[in-house]
């Protein structure tokens, strides 16, 4: 598989590997069992991949816990992510909603490293911006880390403009994880402009709309009780039905291309910028074997220019999330200035 260089300095597959999955997610009760989560992430490296995404929240602890061990044999062959920036008992806080105090994350970089089983880790994002804690703060405390070589590279995840460049001035960030895709493009009208002002690679997490641009969705499916995106606008009744005029010609073109909806939104994604590098979870081989076969998808001028208009001209309708998780974006809005801060490294 080809590469690509997020940042100055962090080079990785084009496609990568989100892992969320694989401990459970988007409401389902587990993922598949811990052998056959191992045996999909090292089909993932034998296919070419190099890049895995985790998070200590995932699980919580659990999905660290699985890559760690899958990825053990190999692990100077691959780039790992993960997160720290949610309060829990182990990192020194009282459980439960944010936390990126500085003495914190210095917590939960131990605990991290300790389950994937490695003595560096790649790509340290902060998962979400903590309003409670001035984000130079954030910066100085993993700069401290990577001064020690405990991490690699500065990552923020789902942090908006003014955020980023705040951050940067203090630690060079390598990388911003977002949602993007074809039927999420919020983020083109602020903070994408300022990562390539800034030199900062792109990596957009469900960048297969939740499923939804992989064609499996259509109007008449139903979602679990416990699956959130049955709650989610973006899915439900009439907003749903004109949001698959987006599929509709994701499945006229993988018909002229012998492709699949879900290579062609990837293939969309990769054309966008060279710094941009897509992380599709699944929990099942075909998906990756499908996912990964997105970097060899050829398309003519033509094909590729009818994938921008549908994006550009698919009016796509409902919110991304139910109403308390898009809670958790964060906006350009004053963030607690540095002087007026707590926590200090």
């Amino acid at each position: 598989m080809k590469q690509r260089t997020l940042g100055t300095g962090l080079t990785v597959s084009e496609i990568g590997l989100g892992c969320m999955s694989l401990t459970g997610a988007y409401g389902t009760t587990g993922g598949p069992a811990r052998e056959d989560a191992i045996a999909l992430i090292r089909r993932a490296v034998s296919l070419g991949v190099t890049f895995f995404d985790t998070a200590e929240v995932y699980g919580p602890f659990s999905n660290e816990d699985i890559v760690g061990e899958a990825l053990e044999p190999v692990r100077d062959q691959v780039r790992i992510a993960t997160k720290f920036g949610f309060a829990f008992a182990e990192n020194g806080v009282e459980p439960g909603g944010l936390c990126s105090r500085p003495d914190s994350i210095r917590r939960a970089v131990e605990h991290s490293l300790c389950r994937l089983r490695t003595d560096h880790i790649d790509l340290y994002y902060q998962h979400r911006v903590d309003p409670a804690v001035p984000i130079e703060d954030v910066a100085g405390t993993v700069k401290g880390l990577i001064e020690d070589g405990k991490v690699l590279h500065f990552g923020l995840s789902e942090a908006a403009a003014a955020t980023v460049r705040r951050a940067h001035a203090v630690q060079p960030v390598t990388a911003v994880q977002s949602e993007y895709s074809m039927w999420w493009r919020d983020r083109e009208q602020d903070t994408i402009p300022v990562l390539a002002e800034l030199g900062i690679g792109l990596v957009p997490y469900s960048p297969l709309g939740k499923g939804f641009l992989t064609g499996t969705i259509d109007a008449t499916t139903t979602f679990a009780d416990s699956d959130f995106r049955g709650d989610t606008p973006r899915f439900q009744g009439e907003a749903l039905a004109a949001n698959l005029a987006l599929v509709e010609v994701l499945n006229r073109i993988a018909a002229q291309t012998g492709s699949t909806p879900a290579q062609l939104a990837l293939t969309w994604l990769l054309n966008q910028q060279p710094w941009i590098v897509p992380i599709p979870g699944t929990k099942r081989l075909q998906r990756l074997e499908e996912n990964t076969a997105a970097t060899a998808v050829e398309l003519t001028a033509d094909q590729l220019a009818d994938l921008r208009a549908a994006a550009d001209q698919t009016r796509i309708v409902g919110a991304r999330y139910p109403e308390t998780l898009d809670a958790m974006t964060n906006r350009d809005a004053p963030l607690p200035a540095t002087e007026n801060a707590d926590y200090r490294q």
